[in-house]
């Protein structure tokens, strides 16, 4: 599985940060633990949401538009409440 998520810096809830990745829970843990460049600064970061895909390339598509003018519209409506 591959997975698309969505975190939110606790300390900073301005601070959000839209990844993708194979071992979610790694990922997670990586992100908190401060081993992760660009999230670093905003420790600790909550999970606020993931989509699970069976494809990696399906996966990376959504990530690109969730990263994108309509996507983050989208992510706003329906992710970062």
């Amino acid at each position: 599985m591959f997975y698309v998520y969505l975190i939110k810096s606790i300390s900073s809830p301005e601070q959000k940060y839209i990844g993708m990745t194979s071992d979610l829970k790694k990922r997670f843990n990586d992100h908190n633990s401060g081993r992760s460049v660009h999230t670093s600064k905003y420790i600790p970061w909550q999970l606020v949401n993931y989509v699970a895909f069976l494809s990696k390339d399906a996966a990376i598509e959504f990530e690109q538009y969730l990263k994108s003018g309509s996507g983050l519209a989208f992510a706003n409506r329906h992710f970062w409440k």
